[in-house]
């Protein structure tokens, strides 16, 4: 992909934190601090309130960047950095959560049994287009062999922990031990 175009989908990318679904009301008592107790999140709660992705690029009029123009692409590796560097929710570290998401496979035992994947939440993230922001992919490792292919739409549950990790895919602010990976319609595959 070229770098302009590669820079629109990273901005695309940044743009998709503002239409995600409004997070679930919060528990009087942090889901952490319930011992046992998982709590369905959204997206939008792995995300710093205070933290705004696209506040040092607001000033850069993309439109006029060219395929080719070294700007492009400086400002691309730029965009990038701040993504790979997006800061986490440190109050979910260590929360039993339940989240959807789409399976980016890393490690596989044969065809169809992913031993590790990230999480990412929307489709083609990290394989067709660029990766979103840290702090909106979770680096998944379930307690067995989950049988999915890459993209499918999946229900993780398991322990939330702040932990940062680059899988050459993208890099993810978030590592999850997975109790379950179910199929996002229902019937678990797990």
């Amino acid at each position: 992909m070229k770098p302009l175009h590669l820079l629109r989908a990273l901005v695309l990318t940044a743009g998709t934190l503002a239409l995600l679904p409004a997070p679930a009301a919060e528990p009087a008592v942090p889901a952490k601090a319930r011992p046992g107790a998982v709590r369905e999140i959204v997206w939008e709660e792995l995300v710093p309130k205070d933290w705004d992705p696209m506040k040092d690029f607001s000033a850069t009029d993309i439109g006029r960047l060219q395929d080719g123009d070294p700007r492009a692409t400086a400002l691309m590796k730029k965009m990038q950095q701040a993504f790979d560097n997006a800061p986490v929710n440190a109050s979910l570290d260590g929360a039993q959560v339940r989240i959807p998401g789409y399976i980016v496979p890393l490690e596989q035992k044969k065809a169809g049994e992913i031993t590790e994947f990230l999480l990412v939440p929307y489709f083609g993230a990290c394989i067709h287009t660029p990766p979103p922001p840290a702090n909106q992919i979770l680096h998944v490792h379930p307690a067995k062999a989950a049988k999915f292919r890459a993209m499918d739409a999946v229900w993780v549950v398991g322990t939330l922990k702040t932990a940062r990790s680059d899988s050459g895919m993208g890099v993810a602010g978030y590592r999850m031990d997975a109790q379950s990976v179910t199929a996002y319609g229902g019937g678990a595959k797990n």
